[in-house]
């Protein structure tokens, strides 16, 4: 079983900051994608940003330069750093894992998730 756990969600007024943290534990052996997605009310889930094991990354158009993904492997934590919010980045943010248990077979996990709201 892996599980992962979120922090760093609140409110913040547009032009803000946030760091969302995401920490992964249980019976895991290596991760190898980590991800950040949103979901706002009424739309579907989308993907925000992610970083492979080796740090390349990859953001939805609407977020670069503004978001950063990075990761710490030692620490199985994925971070996402989010400047100059807007209120359309109003959502709630899931993290999301992949990659292999201990027991070497695969697996995909998602966070419980954070809400992220941004007041104009």
């Amino acid at each position: 079983q892996v599980q992962l756990m979120e922090s760093g969600g609140g409110t913040v007024q547009a032009g803000g900051s946030l760091r969302l943290s995401c920490v992964a534990s249980g019976s895991i052996f290596k991760i190898n994608a980590l991800g950040w997605y949103r979901q706002a009310p009424g739309k579907q889930r989308e993907l925000v940003a992610e970083i492979t094991r080796g740090g390349i990354t990859n953001y939805e158009d609407s977020v670069k330069g503004r978001f950063t993904i990075s990761r710490d492997n030692a620490k199985n934590t994925v971070f996402l750093q989010m400047n100059s919010l807007k209120p359309e980045d109003t959502a709630v943010y899931y993290c999301n894992a992949g990659g292999l248990t201990l027991y070497r077979s695969p697996f995909v996990a998602w966070g419980q998730g954070t809400l992220v709201t941004v007041s104009s």
